[in-house]
């Protein structure tokens, strides 16, 4: 059902000041939830995750992601199918990373408006 307690906390500890960060997206790349660049002269590599920041809650990131993506029952959400369409194309461990850095970014928007998490959008009342 998303992140819990443990990971909220742990999400929390690990950033402090939500304000220190000028975007939300900014946030993927303080816990190493990006690709680690190697660039010299005409090669230009992306590598696995630079697994940079605090590697608890980098962890604990990537488990909620595994079991958001693994869990047959339950909620299915917009997260979820954006992250099963990179599982389709690239695979499973490259949506895992994605959906992780994806739930990083939204708990970070979600800490700044204070605004609750959605599984799914809410439908238009037919007026």
């Amino acid at each position: 059902m998303g992140p819990g307690a443990h990971v909220a906390l742990s999400f929390r500890a690990s950033v402090d000041d939500p304000a220190r960060f000028r975007r939300s997206r900014n946030v993927g790349a303080h816990f190493g939830l990006t690709p680690r660049r190697y660039s010299s002269g005409e090669i230009d590599l992306a590598g696995r995750i630079s697994k940079m920041g605090d590697r608890h809650t980098r962890h604990m990131l990537y488990v909620v992601a595994q079991i958001t993506l693994r869990r047959d029952q339950g909620f299915w959400s917009s997260m979820k199918a954006w992250a099963m369409k990179i599982a389709k194309s690239r695979g499973l461990a490259k949506a895992r990373v994605a959906l992780a850095r994806r739930i990083a970014v939204t708990l970070h928007k979600m800490w700044l408006t204070g605004e609750p998490f959605r599984w799914q959008k809410t439908a238009l009342a037919n007026v």
